[in-house]
């Protein structure tokens, strides 16, 4: 057993991070569009403003503690030359998607994912779609579907329309789940016949690590970090169904963040501790995949006492709406311990909750490390917990490449690819899981989410372009681009 014949190879990518032209076509600005940039060392920062003109900037970002804005403090876009905002360029992709889309179409791509912001299709969630925001990703679409490209389209991927955390705490408020239904259903009739494949929400489970960034939240308690969820759950249930309803041939998946969770010794503490790292996150895709929450989950809110905001008929409504499909992010693994006296740096994943250095991977400079069985791992997992169609939508490696003799030969991007897909492949070929493709991320050099800067390149198509927005943005190929370019056209069979 191989990859199936229609094999979705293809690359991932999120309007925040990719498209930018934040101002232009009557769109209106994201949660991600007042976030400046940062670094490896330097946490990105939210911008606010409080109603006697006090300004600020706190960074509810990935890796930061803080889940509060200052009382009274809305996030907005500050005309203020100390800040820098990355996603108003990003990629350039807006003006770029045709070059892009060709580039992709030359190297083999079957599927392109990309994420529809919502608040470019209604800059005012309460009002009328705006057309121009429609169709320029009717003009994506199209692009793709001249080239044999499956699009398939993230509706919500860290793009909380802004006016929802300046009025509402985001995902905090119920009222977001009916808006987010119409803005799908606004999509699905669009595109019908064009687009087949959606995903909901972009790792729903970082709504945890990052309330902010996944849904808005400028005050982010561990109550309304559930109310959240559940609302989330909610949306994604009904969009489902909608879609199920109107338009049957779509598929609608969810999408997780994922990766196997290792004791670093054999302390059963520590296996115990990566256990319950690991269910935690599952969680998530339990609600998704299975229509409810796991007894686990619900005893851990009891005693925290946390309530979910639970109204008529949700519990059904969570049950009939379970998605056509899981599909995942997966970077690498995590290692847990409870031995304080090995909790130490911050490579594969740091100290933080008794997260370990896990000495038998190599790191990169951001310490992340690259984990050669990570990915059969996670498709065992969810295999055997969900016996659904499996989708890798995001694995990746950042670096910052250095452009010698006019391209990037980044062999360590090739090694790093090699080992995941060929991960991938003992998971189809030896354990039989049902594998509907590939999707690599950053196809395209983009704004790192995590970091905010360019430096932290991913992509196989390499952008001009520094940290600030400076450059040309000549896109040319790297070495990566050709690897993958045979990968693809093998389907598979040919790593070397």
């Amino acid at each position: 057993m191989t990859f199936r014949k229609d094999f979705l190879w293809g690359g991932a990518t999120a309007a925040n991070q990719y498209e930018g032209a934040v101002h232009e076509g009557g769109a209106a600005l994201c949660t991600g569009d007042v976030m400046t940039n940062g670094s490896h060392t330097v946490r990105r920062q939210v911008t606010w403003q409080k109603p006697d003109g006090e300004t600020g900037s706190t960074p509810l970002c990935f890796g930061s503690p803080e889940r509060h804005l200052p009382e009274g403090a809305v996030p907005v876009e500050l005309n203020d030359p100390k800040y820098y905002y990355p996603s108003h360029i990003a990629s350039d992709f807006y003006h770029h998607y045709k070059e892009d889309i060709a580039l992709m179409a030359k190297e083999g791509f079957k599927c392109l994912r990309f994420s529809v912001k919502w608040s470019r299709v209604f800059p005012d969630p309460e009002g009328e779609p705006n057309e121009e925001g429609l169709r320029f990703y009717e003009k994506v679409v199209d692009e793709c579907l001249k080239y044999g490209i499956e699009p398939l389209i993230t509706l919500h991927h860290y793009e909380t329309p802004l006016i929802f955390a300046q009025k509402c705490n985001g995902w905090n408020d119920r009222r977001l789940v009916d808006l987010f239904v119409k803005y799908a259903g606004t999509l699905f009739d669009r595109f019908a016949g064009k687009v087949k494949y959606y995903l909901t929400f972009n790792e729903i489970n970082m709504v945890e690590v990052a309330p902010y960034v996944a849904a808005g939240l400028i005050h982010a308690d561990p109550q309304n970090i559930a109310n959240a969820a559940y609302h989330q759950f909610l949306a994604s249930a009904k969009t489902v169904l909608l879609a199920h309803e109107k338009h049957p041939d779509i598929k609608v998946g969810m999408m997780l963040a994922f990766g196997p969770c290792y004791g670093l010794t054999a302390d059963p503490a520590d296996q115990l501790l990566a256990a319950k790292v690991q269910d935690n996150v599952l969680s998530y895709s339990d609600v998704q995949m299975t229509g409810k929450y796991p007894a686990y989950k619900l005893l851990e809110f009891k005693r925290e006492g946390i309530v979910l905001p639970e109204g008529p008929g949700d519990k059904e409504l969570l049950q009939k709406g379970v998605c056509d499909f899981l599909s995942f992010s997966c970077y690498g693994s995590s290692t847990y311990t409870t031995h304080e006296d090995v909790l130490a740096g911050e490579g594969n994943g740091g100290s933080a909750g008794g997260q370990a250095v896990n000495p038998y991977l190599k790191t990169n400079a951001w310490g992340w490390g690259t984990d050669p069985q990570c990915l059969r791992l996670a498709l065992k997992i969810f295999d055997n917990r969900y016996h659904c169609p499996l989708f890798c939508v995001e694995n990746g490696i950042g670096w910052n490449d250095q452009v010698e003799d006019g391209t990037v030969h980044d062999d360590y991007r090739i090694d790093y690819m090699r080992v995941n897909i060929q991960s991938m492949k003992d998971a189809v070929e030896l354990d039989g899981v049902d594998l509907m493709g590939y999707l690599y991320w950053g196809c395209v050099d983009m704004v790192s989410n995590g970091e905010g800067e360019m430096a932290k390149r991913y992509g196989q198509i390499y952008v001009d372009a520094d940290n600030h927005g400076q450059g040309s943005f000549k896109r040319s190929v790297k070495d990566s681009y050709y690897w993958y370019q045979k990968v693809i056209a093998s389907n598979g069979e040919d790593l070397k």
